[in-house]
């Protein structure tokens, strides 16, 4: 099998997975008290169509496979977020014993950390505070980012390891958060916002629906502003640790996404109400998941991503995607 056909078949399976989903989502309508507001759903199904089909376009028809590349893959994370984040909720009503303790524990025992009191040392520093914030939030600017280097870069390969390790974690840090599922240290502590100088994390608004989901009174799926409800593992941290992977050899940008990353991940207990071990556990499934990919498609070969640029250049075809007769 040619490093093509492994990108061919991987958008394949890609787009199988996202479909498979979205089967499960509607079964679950049915199975439980989970209901989806359909309507909800039409941008970032929209969104995604039209901009899977101006991938093929520039693939097929105007043949410049980088552009093709960068539309193709960011029409795949779209949808792949239109159906992940149900599924998160649907991970939720499992209503397996909350984790919080034995998490606390942890970082307490094996890290010797006081969650407590690093939260009031950032608390007390404004400037630390916005610096962690932007960081934290940068989560959306960089996965267009990211994307868009490698489509231009010509990094086939390394796109689509970023793709599927972005969704190989999503996946597993789903399965394990139904499990293992918490709420997160600022709820356990039952800290009060004047304690820390009116700082509270960006992760506030999922308790409501965490909590809802658990006990059954929240059970309506959105396609939009979906709440980031996994504790553990942090899938914050985990693709902090992607996003800096898959730039790790693109000219320009490798140490600001390295740099930025590193701030992420140190934002992350804060602003994402995590306790340390969550961060830790969300590094080794991205680091794993990471491996795992670019080892199978190549990902860490620059003369073979290179070699298929220019091939693709050539023949106008992007790699990862499906020739189109």
């Amino acid at each position: 099998m040619t490093d093509n056909d492994r990108l061919r078949r991987a958008a394949l399976a890609i787009w199988g997975t996202i479909g498979l989903i979205g089967l499960i989502m509607i079964a679950a309508t049915f199975l439980t008290p989970l209901r989806i507001e359909w309507h909800s759903f039409l941008a970032p199904v929209s969104c995604g169509v039209l901009i899977a089909a101006a991938g093929w376009f520039y693939r097929s028809v105007r043949r410049e496979p980088r552009l093709g590349a960068v539309l193709a893959s960011t029409s795949q994370i779209i949808a792949f977020a239109a159906v992940g984040a149900p599924l998160s909720y649907l991970a939720a009503t499992a209503g397996f014993p909350l984790q919080d303790a034995l998490f606390d524990s942890w970082d307490r025992q094996w890290l010797h950390l006081d969650w407590s009191s690093m939260m009031q040392f950032i608390a007390a520093r404004p400037r630390l505070r916005l610096v962690l914030l932007l960081a934290y939030s940068s989560f959306a600017v960089q996965t267009v980012t990211t994307v868009f280097a490698l489509g231009v870069a010509g990094q086939f390969a390394r796109l689509t390891t970023f793709v599927v390790a972005f969704i190989g974690t999503t996946l597993i840090t789903i399965a394990i958060s139904a499990l293992l599922p918490a709420v997160g240290p600022w709820v356990l502590f039952d800290l009060d916002p004047a304690m820390a100088n009116g700082f509270l994390p960006t992760s506030s608004t999922s308790w409501p629906v965490f909590l809802g989901l658990r006990d059954g009174t929240f059970h309506t799926i959105h396609g939009m502003n979906s709440e980031g409800i996994i504790t553990f593992p942090s899938l914050h941290a985990a693709l902090g640790i992607l996003f800096a992977a898959a730039l790790w050899r693109t000219r320009g940008i490798k140490w600001a996404a390295l740099a930025l990353n590193g701030l992420m991940l140190v934002s992350t207990p804060a602003y994402g109400s995590h306790y340390v071990v969550d961060v830790i556990a969300g590094v080794l499934i991205a680091a794993l998941c990471w491996i795992a990919a670019a080892r199978y498609f190549g990902a860490d070969a620059t003369a073979a991503d290179d070699l298929a640029a220019r091939s693709a250049d050539r023949s106008g075809v992007t790699a990862g995607e499906p020739s189109v007769a």
